[in-house]
């Protein structure tokens, strides 16, 4: 069964003599898409998520056979929100496409128009490691705004998706800020 939301853009692997002619390879740019692959922080943290889940599951089976509905209900229930939870982890991250620039969080979503983007750029700055409260020096990619402050930071090269994996972050970075380039007014 595909996983679109696992995968990049597929055409992201291509050749970059090619590239110079057409900066962004896509066929549908209506379609929201990551312009990158979820790093492998996020997918074994989700992974773990997942797993726990089944065992849960497995938990809420064996109360159920035991006799218990009530109880086998509500791990179910916490089934459910793990399975949730592990899905929405996957999907955190800044999606793009021709109508604007998504950034998806674990609990908010937040979309703007390309036309109140007024910039996209990499700079040096503090960033948190891995999410966590203590920072390091780092890139992150800025968001601002036409109007108001900039949007949250969400790429970072040391995030999950991209801690020890320099040229993704790179590659992601130069991918996003040609799709502002192509689609700001």
């Amino acid at each position: 069964m595909p996983l679109p939301f696992l995968t990049a853009d597929r055409d992201l692997d291509f050749d970059h003599r090619a590239a110079e002619s057409t900066p962004l390879p896509h066929d549908e740019p209506d379609q929201w898409r990551r312009p990158y692959r979820p790093g492998p922080w996020r997918v074994g943290a989700a992974a773990v998520f997942l797993l726990l889940a089944s065992f849960v599951m497995l938990s809420a089976v064996i109360i159920a056979l035991a006799g218990s509905l009530p109880g086998a209900l509500g791990c179910l229930a916490v089934a459910a929100l793990v399975i949730a939870f592990a899905v929405r982890l996957l999907r955190m991250g800044v999606w793009v496409s021709a109508s604007g620039l998504r950034q998806v969080g674990l609990l908010r979503t937040t979309t703007e128009p390309w036309r109140a983007i007024a910039a996209v750029r990499t700079v040096q700055q503090p960033v948190r490691w891995l999410g966590l409260p203590r920072t390091v020096q780092g890139q992150a990619l800025i968001i601002h705004r036409v109007q108001g402050e900039p949007l949250r930071v969400q790429v970072t090269d040391h995030n999950g998706d991209f801690l020890s994996r320099p040229e993704a972050f790179e590659r992601a970075a130069d991918v996003l800020e040609a799709w502002a380039a192509e689609y700001r007014p």
